[in-house]
């Protein structure tokens, strides 16, 4: 039975070793929550990191025996993959750059090494425990490279990705030396997850920038597969932190705290140490406030909790620095008797205390300077089940993007963070109960459950719409087959699309001539069977290419054409041209705007090429131009076509699909071959009789019978025609 592998960084349980002796602790993440409704099922696992040095094998065998219970399997790392691949790669050049902090990314190429071997050494234990059709689900930035190890050694398994950090805009993800490897390692996947639509959308650019690989509405053309990019906004345990705000524990705590700090009005703030979470800025709108207003003094205190976080790395020793003189500069300058501004707490709590805090808290400040999602707000909405509290949270938190009742600040905005603080101590307890309450509606229905669901249901999806491709797949059965009718035909025939079929693409559209090996299959071809090129080229140069060939051509896309055994070329379609004036000034103004892109002229069509332009603007202008066109090619009864890195505008009587069922009417074919890669093919295999064989060159939709995954391997096909008698 097939299984599913949960795979992360780290395991979802402590390893804590002592004397030798070890013991585990459960984590109490909210990850960990989720995704214990699938590895804890029939024989699903999850494989990690346990969190130790481990180098001794007896003790490693000892571990992985007890973590056998648990439904887990150790990935064991030495000290010098922790520090190179971990607090090096992972935490020292993606964690910086991923959260657009670049002063900060290191570029050593040691550690990228280590990220790599790491990376293999995952994949390896995977390996150990996978079937070749098991699902499994990668989380996370240290892991980029593993989905694409995976898929070459498992090309049938199901492997999904998610990543719990931002991931930045092409501008910073090509600082990187390594962007293309990573971008690579990640299209291993089948479907690939963000928080957010903008991670989501950052990613698709620089995959269509760096890897050259196409996408539309969140699907990219990798290689011979369809990997799906979606956004996947994380929830919590609701009802865990809902029931802890209301248990006694949490009760008999809540009421302990509030009677050492008396009637205060509190501002809650949680986070790890890390440059990431904005917390000196946080620190200083608070001091303005006091500043500011002096009718809070006494009346307003702020519990900050920072949990301890790579302690010996200097950035992170010099911001734990200043938050401490921050702290102590407000409290020095403020404090009286009996009031101290803010209770400054450089460790972790149990959960009953974090629950009493959230839970007796008027505000929280949420307030990153870059986050994936950040879950402490939604805890702390959870938690207030008298629905009494304010949250502000920061516009770069991936949560803002729900919780849109919350007070949304710019955290870089010391006077609007300030601003927000007094908004949420002077809002109405109604106010207050509508702004909770329609964030907890939300919080409930989307919960962590609801989220590993929603995941798992979308890889599903993608996976029955791979299978939809693979069953149109041209294999080695059906390449056979085609041969074979061929060979047993007394008067086949050939339609050939040129550009992208027989030849691949080149930058400028003149430097795709045909090639000697190409010329050879046509003209052995052509000596077989009837050969008909059908391509949106002009007749000149078509013509020119293939002079003194048996062949039929048919140029623009069915206005022109010229029999093997005709000197001239005749008009096929003759049809007004009034319009392209009107249409090539518009076309003009888009040439202008876009460096690289220009415009071909053909007897009844014109083309806009922006091969040359930079991916992510030529993909834009050609999206304007797009619309642009549709709306004056209904007045003139036009077509706009779209092609490869190609807009051509053409009158719609005048297609491949019309000239080739006219080309074969009044003869009788046994044998019907039609192979196109671009959507003015899709007119040829409509066109086609139902019995002929139809293929389309790459792995989009289409109305062909079969795909062929390139040129090189149409080439091959014809090759195998041409042996064939």
């Amino acid at each position: 039975m097939n299984k599913t592998i949960i795979v992360s960084n780290r395991l979802p349980v402590n390893l804590k070793l002592k004397s030798g002796k070890f013991e585990f602790k459960a984590s109490a993440g909210g990850l960990a929550t989720g995704l214990g409704s699938i590895y804890k099922q029939g024989e699903n696992l999850w494989i990690g990191w346990p969190g130790n040095a481990v180098e001794e094998n007896e003790l490693q065998q000892e571990i992985s025996t007890e973590l056998k219970k648990l439904k887990m399997a150790p990935v064991f790392l030495t000290k010098e993959d922790i520090e190179l691949y971990y607090e090096g790669f992972s935490n020292e050049t993606i964690w910086p750059a991923f959260h657009y902090f670049t002063q900060y990314i290191n570029y050593k190429d040691a550690y990228w090494d280590a990220y790599y071997e790491v990376n293999r050494k995952f994949c390896d234990a995977i390996l150990a425990y996978a079937e070749p059709e098991d699902t499994i689900w990668v989380h996370d930035y240290q892991l980029l490279l593993l989905p694409m190890m995976l898929r070459e050694a498992l090309p049938d398994a199901t492997i999904a990705f998610f990543q719990h950090i931002p991931f930045p805009s092409y501008e910073i993800i090509r600082m990187l030396p390594w962007r293309r490897q990573l971008l690579e390692g990640m299209v291993g996947a089948d479907l690939i997850g963000f928080h957010t639509y903008d991670d989501m959308r950052h990613f698709l650019s620089a995959v269509g920038r760096i890897l050259g690989l196409s996408n539309e509405s969140g699907y990219i053309q990798a290689d011979h597969r369809l990997v799906n990019v979606d956004s996947f906004p994380m929830g919590i345990d609701y009802d865990k932190f809902a029931n802890a705000a209301i248990s006694q524990k949490t009760l008999t705590k809540r009421k302990k705290f509030k009677d050492q700090l008396g009637g205060q009005k509190l501002l809650i703030t949680i986070d790890r140490l890390d440059y990431s979470k904005g917390i000196p800025q946080r620190i200083r709108a608070f001091d303005r406030l006091l500043d500011q207003r002096e009718d809070f003094h006494g009346k307003v205190s702020m519990i900050m909790v920072v949990v301890p976080s790579r302690a010996k790395v200097q950035s992170y020793k010099e911001l734990k620095t200043e938050i401490d003189t921050l702290v102590g500069r407000i409290n020095s300058k403020y404090s009286t008797l009996n009031w101290v501004p803010i209770h400054y707490f450089y460790r972790s709590f149990p959960f009953e205390e974090l629950s009493a805090f959230y839970s007796m808290s008027d505000i929280a400040l949420v307030t990153p300077l870059r986050d994936g999602m950040n879950l402490v707000c939604k805890e702390f909405v959870a938690s207030k089940t008298d629905q009494d509290g304010v949250l502000i949270l920061s516009e770069m938190a991936g949560a803002s993007k729900e919780l849109v009742d919350a007070i949304l600040v710019n955290p870089n905005d010391i006077s609007a963070v300030e601003q927000a603080i007094v908004a949420a101590l002077t809002m109405s307890d109604e106010e207050k109960k509508s702004r909770i309450a329609s964030m907890q509606s939300s919080l409930k229905k989307y919960d962590i459950f609801q989220w590993v669901e929603v995941f798992m249901d979308r890889l599903a999806h993608v996976k029955q719409k791979q299978q939809e491709f693979q069953s149109k797949a041209l294999d080695r059965n059906i390449a056979a087959e085609i041969v074979s009718k061929f060979k047993e035909a007394e008067r086949p025939i050939v339609f050939l699309d040129y550009d992208g079929t027989l030849v691949g693409f080149k930058s400028r559209p003149e430097d795709a001539y045909p090639d000697e090996e190409l010329l050879e299959i046509v003209s052995g071809l052509a000596n077989r069977c009837e050969v008909v090129l059908i391509s949106g080229r002009d007749k000149e140069t078509l013509g020119k290419w293939f002079e003194n060939q048996k062949v039929e051509m048919i140029a623009e896309h069915g206005v022109w054409l010229k029999r093997g055994d005709q000197s001239e070329w005749e008009l096929y379609a003759d049809v007004d041209d009034g319009w392209k004036d009107d249409i090539r000034k518009v076309m003009d103004y888009y040439v202008l705007r876009t460096p690289g892109a220009f415009i071909e002229e053909k007897h009844h069509s014109l083309v806009w090429h922006y091969r040359k332009v930079e991916s992510g603007l030529g993909d834009l202008r050609m999206r304007e131009l797009f619309s642009h066109l549709k709306y004056m090619a209904s007045g003139h009864n036009l077509q706009v076509l779209e092609g490869n890195m190609v807009l051509e505008i053409k009158r719609p009587d005048i297609n491949k699909g019309r000239a080739a069922n006219s080309f074969m009417r009044g003869n009788e074919y046994d044998f019907i071959l039609a192979l196109g890669d671009d959507w003015t093919d899709e007119d040829t295999f409509k066109a086609m009789p139902k019995d002929s064989y139809t293929i389309r060159v790459g792995y989009d939709y289409t109305q062909a019978n079969y795909n062929i995954k390139n040129p090189t391997e149409v080439r091959k096909l014809l090759k195998q025609l041409m042996g064939s008698k």
